[in-house]
């Protein structure tokens, strides 16, 4: 059967997209091994290091899965999860105003990586209402570009989305600095006014279901920590438009 020009217009489109989120995946994908990989060495270097201390301080890689990295050191646990869509930049971004995509605006279609800090024994004793906090998110485009929007040290890493490239020095870089932040990122005393009451019930549950959350910053707005704002504000939470799976 003929095809008009609508319809080639309408299947050209398709393989288009199609292959652009195809290409923006698989960059995204390489760039998740190659965090695994730097962490696997990090962790080889730890060991060979060597342990001083009454106690041992772990500092362990775990495979969560083909798209979740589990890091433990000392109390915390970083996980790394890899979106399996693709996103574009909204328009009000500032991304968006750069020469790099105005020129190319299939540039700013990105695959995402995010990074979550979550408290230790919140796994070890299954506590299922304990929060995790992001503190930063990669994001990889078809030219393996590649931008970083998070907390403090991982916010203030490379930020020029038009000339910096990933590669495994830039995810050695982007891991240590979430280790980094992670380690001055403290737990802090729940208001009073969180914790003043127990139920009976709560206080029959064993840890495997308390429903008393612990988070480094239960109570605190997380956009700007308390100990942030006297050094530097944090980059403000960009919503990200879904654009499909790839």
């Amino acid at each position: 059967m003929e095809q008009n020009s609508d319809t080639r217009k309408l299947f050209d489109a398709i393989i288009q997209k199609g292959s652009l989120k195809q290409h923006v995946y698989y960059n995204t994908y390489e760039t998740f091994n190659q965090f695994k990989k730097v962490i696997k060495k990090l962790v080889k270097e730890y060991q060979d290091h060597g342990i001083s201390g009454e106690r041992y301080i772990p500092f362990e890689y775990k495979n969560r899965g083909e798209f979740e990295i589990e890091l433990k050191f000392g109390g915390d646990i970083l996980i790394f999860m890899m979106h399996t869509n693709v996103f574009e930049f909204p328009r009000f971004h500032e991304l968006m105003r750069l020469p790099y995509i105005t020129d190319d605006v299939e540039r700013s279609y990105c695959g995402i990586i995010n990074i979550y800090n979550f408290l230790g024994d919140s796994f070890k004793y299954k506590r299922i209402n304990d929060i995790g906090y992001l503190i930063g998110r990669v994001f990889i485009n078809k030219e393996n570009h590649y931008f970083i929007e998070g907390k403090r040290e991982i916010g203030l890493l490379y930020r020029s989305f038009d000339v910096a490239l990933i590669d495994e020095n830039a995810a050695k870089s982007i891991i240590q600095s979430a280790i980094t932040y992670t380690l001055n990122f403290d737990l802090l005393t729940p208001p009073y006014e969180q914790v003043k009451v127990l139920s009976v019930y709560e206080i029959q549950t064993t840890l495997d279901n308390m429903k008393i959350r612990t988070g480094k910053r239960l109570g605190f707005r997380f956009q700007a920590d308390s100990d942030d704002e006297e050094q530097a504000p944090a980059p403000p939470e960009v919503p990200i438009t879904e654009g499909g799976g790839s």
